[in-house]
């Protein structure tokens, strides 16, 4: 080693300086990466993908060998460095070696790579698996032999790495995931994947045209105008009753419609025989289930029906779709946000729906509707011009009905 000179040897010592940067920055790279792009990148046979997947596969032998180049590197570092040091201060610079091989290793080896890596996992991941895949096989030994005793450890311990699975995500744990996305998912997608994941615990009550609102044809009344009802009319679907919609006959088809109001001599006869039958759906029906029943039974609307018989409100195919993917008209959606970051949210805009466009946190547990949860609230239907603080959120009451609240003003929460 006395006959190295000092230029050779500093050389040695970047070298394994740059080795030790790469065992460190790709082992965070890896252990960063994003699974499902991942996956996503192997189905398109990207072949740095497809390395990087096999070596995740076993985390514990890529690891061994990650960290068996690391410290090895390290260590011959060290070496080197006390070396130099002696040959340049005597033992005397030992400890001034030491200290800025510390210093050095920390901030060009360990911080500055393993920051890159966690920026940029693919940069480094995906080069370093082909790095890696001949290296596993030609230590596989000595990596074998180093897991083995790991493994042993943390058996005493009562952990087993061979039978570890990653843990499944819950619902509140993908909404997390989905709701802290950021810029990573745009906000339409964001939205939808919210949607979707609110049909597990949202009920039809939660998005039914209440029985207040519902549009239908009453039997009882004449054929002229149960006709001009029908020509008004702008959905597709309308319940036929007689005296109250909770004695439902049956559903008319716009289509069916059409032709009779074409009709010189039609009846209500004709009309009663051209219904379709009435489905109806309990309050509590989850919308996941719903889904599945209207595919089943292929029918696209249903009336909402409590514990005992009577309406409360409409259901199409149509809602518990808009219920995933928001308003299909976007210049209705209910609500205006202001440029002082407060909301304009009409008193009729369910909570859920409310709580998904702003990321607030209203309770959806009570009242489906903003104008009910502020109503149980308050417990009356304040005036207009009120304000109070409705769990944590600032609200102001901008106009009423004598029965209902039409828009109310959410401010952001206080801190």
């Amino acid at each position: 080693m006395d006959n190295i000179s000092l230029d050779i040897l500093f050389g040695v010592l970047v070298f394994l300086l740059l080795l030790s940067a790469f065992f460190s920055g790709s082992e965070t790279a890896l252990m960063t990466l994003n699974r499902y792009r991942l996956q996503y990148l192997v189905k398109k046979k990207h072949k740095g993908a497809m390395r990087a997947s096999k070596l995740l596969q076993r985390p514990d032998r890529l690891l061994g060998l990650i960290l068996l180049g690391n410290n090895f590197v390290n260590i011959l570092a060290s070496s080197l460095t006390t070396v130099i040091a002696m040959r340049i201060a005597g033992d005397a610079g030992i400890a001034i070696g030491a200290g800025i091989l510390t210093l050095v290793v920390l901030i060009f080896s360990e911080v500055a790579p393993k920051t890159l890596a966690a920026i940029k996992p693919e940069l480094l991941a995906f080069p370093a698996a082909w790095i890696y895949t001949p290296l596993l096989k030609i230590f596989y030994p000595i990596v074998w032999i180093v897991n083995f005793f790991a493994n042993l450890l943390l058996r005493m311990i009562g952990i087993n790495a061979a039978k570890h699975k990653q843990e499944t995500l819950g619902t509140e744990e993908l909404r997390s995931v989905v709701s802290e996305a950021g810029s990573l998912l745009p906000p339409r997608y964001q939205n939808m994947l919210l949607g979707i994941l609110d049909l597990e615990t949202a009920t039809s009550e939660d998005i039914m045209t209440p029985r207040s609102e519902i549009v239908g044809i009453d039997l009882e009344d004449p054929i002229e105008e149960i006709i001009k009802t029908i020509k008004k009319s702008p959905h597709t679907r309308l319940p036929a009753y007689k005296k109250t919609i909770d004695r439902v006959i049956g559903f008319l088809h716009v289509r069916v419609l059409l032709s009779l109001c074409d009709e010189p001599n039609v009846t209500k006869e004709t009309l009663i025989k051209s219904l379709t039958k009435p489905t109806f759906i309990p309050e509590s029906m989850p919308l996941h289930i719903q889904i599945q029943n209207f595919k089943t039974e292929k029918v696209r609307i249903g009336l909402i029906v409590d514990e005992y018989g009577d309406v409360q409100g409409l259901i199409t195919l149509d809602d518990l779709l808009q219920g995933i993917i928001g308003k299909i008209v976007s210049e209705d959606t209910g609500i205006k946000q202001q440029s002082d970051g407060s909301f304009i949210v009409d008193g009729s805009m369910t909570v859920r729906e409310f709580n998904r466009v702003t990321n607030f946190s209203l309770p959806t547990e009570g009242p489906k509707t903003i104008n009910g949860l502020i109503i149980e609230f308050m417990e009356t239907i304040p005036q207009a011009g009120t304000s109070l603080v409705l769990h944590g959120y600032p609200v102001e009451i901008l106009t009423r009905d004598k029965k209902t609240i039409k828009l109310v003003k959410f401010h952001p929460k206080k801190d």
